[in-house]
């Protein structure tokens, strides 16, 4: 049985981490994505960067507290944490997204559905 990954509990994530975590343009993209499309697998966001960067920048994202992956048999299925972050800073989540949807490169790396 695949191991869950650990992630932080709400009251343990940190505003420093959240914004450094989003200040990458591919992990704003994958945080976009999420916000717009629901849950997803791992394999979704290939096209967003290499199989080991997107390693990398999903492990930020989750030891930041921004998303969660849950194990479902080979896959990895990633969710955001909307309503955590929200509770924990009212707003933030929101502002971040309308900023990231209006950066000009930001369509490229949503292409695929």
């Amino acid at each position: 049985m695949p191991r869950t990954p650990a992630h932080p509990d709400a009251a343990q994530i940190d505003l420093s981490a959240v914004l450094d975590a989003l200040r990458d343009p591919v992990r704003r993209a994958i945080v976009v994505m999420l916000d717009e499309r629901g849950e997803k697998r791992c394999a979704s966001f290939v096209h967003v960067a290499s199989k080991t960067n997107l390693t990398y920048h999903l492990s930020r994202l989750r030891e930041a507290g921004l998303v969660r992956v849950r194990p479902e048999g080979t896959v990895r299925i990633i969710s955001l944490r909307r309503e955590e972050l929200q509770a924990r800073f009212p707003g933030l989540l929101d502002a971040v997204l309308e900023s990231a949807r209006r950066e000009p490169r930001l369509s490229e790396r949503l292409a695929p559905a």
